[in-house]
């Protein structure tokens, strides 16, 4: 085994050991197929008011503008598929990602561990960790990694683990094996396309963001009003539906991590929970919760808009 092949052999390992579903690698180069396919979604503004996505478009395609002398790009699955959803009594629905804690604060500080292990194991690596907190085309890394393939829903999809995963990234200047794509497997299936309310996927594989209820029950300000007649479908903060009647997720497997669990206050919720919440409650609930993202009056706006719908 040379040197390559057993670097590529520990930082499987770590991931593994570190509770990561998937680890695949690619080679960290410009992504030339997907620069015209950027270039083209934020023509027609699927983007709409998330001005973010319109920034820093040289690094969003190449990582080693992100992390100079990169020559490998590590793509990372973690699951979060609840054990219980909690629409039923609820009433309102909160998409399952931010059952628990923020996913942003407990997958980077595995990955700050990640990179840790690996230089005790390897010496020195010169890299950043990456967890949807940066210019990362992370479903495209992932999928030119062979961890899986972009679904017609824009989501990256799994054949044995469906889709509800965080991606994850190292971009570091180690030279490892490069690991294959894998083929799409969604055949003929539109069903994502067809349950999704406001006719947010416009062909397969492309999303305007603009219509995505998680759009407008996130990305919209708290002042911004949603468009009248948009069909929520009772969702408060996100939106699962695309995953929900996806096939592959039938193989879906809740998690085991602590973090994810809702707390009491969150599992305890009912409909006149929602409707009478006050920022106190809410800062209760939400503690530590990718929910604080729509700040109280965003979640109450959303729970007025539903009710009336």
């Amino acid at each position: 085994m040379n040197s390559c092949e057993r670097h590529t052999a520990i930082i499987k390992a770590i991931a593994a050991r570190l509770g990561f579903a998937a680890c695949g690698i690619a080679k960290a180069e410009f992504l030339e197929d997907e620069a015209p396919r950027l270039e083209q979604w934020l023509k027609h503004n699927y983007h709409g008011q998330m001005g973010y996505m319109a920034n820093h478009f040289d690094k969003r395609l190449d990582p080693q503008k992100l992390v100079p002398g990169a020559k490998s790009v590590v793509s990372l699955l973690y699951n979060y598929y609840p054990q219980q959803d909690l629409a039923p009594q609820h009433g309102y629905k909160l998409a399952k990602y931010a059952y628990g804690k923020d996913y942003h604060q407990v997958i980077k500080e595995k990955l700050r561990l990640f990179l840790d292990q690996a230089r005790e194991e390897i010496g020195e690596i010169g890299g950043r960790v990456f967890v949807d907190s940066a210019p990362v085309m992370e479903r495209q890394w992932a999928q030119r990694a062979g961890v899986g393939w972009l679904g017609k829903n824009g989501l990256l999809l799994t054949a044995k683990k469906g889709s509800f995963y965080f991606l994850a990234e190292l971009i570091i200047d180690l030279e490892l094996a490069y690991d294959q794509p894998v083929t799409d497997h969604c055949g003929t299936c539109t069903r994502c396309l067809d349950a999704c309310p406001t006719a947010a996927i416009v062909q397969p594989g492309v999303v305007d963001g603009s219509k995505c209820i998680a759009y407008y029950t996130i990305e919209l300000k708290s002042q911004e009003p949603i468009p009248a007649g948009e069909p929520l479908a009772n969702w408060i903060f996100g939106c699962d539906i695309c995953q929900d009647v996806c096939p592959w997720n039938r193989f879906s497997r809740p998690h085991n991590e602590p973090a994810f669990a809702p707390n009491e206050h969150l599992q305890n919720m009912r409909p006149a929970d929602w409707e009478e919440m006050t920022a106190e409650t809410f800062a209760k609930v939400f503690a530590g919760s990718a929910v604080k993202r729509s700040k109280f009056a965003g979640l109450k706006r959303n729970v007025d808009f539903v009710r009336k719908q």
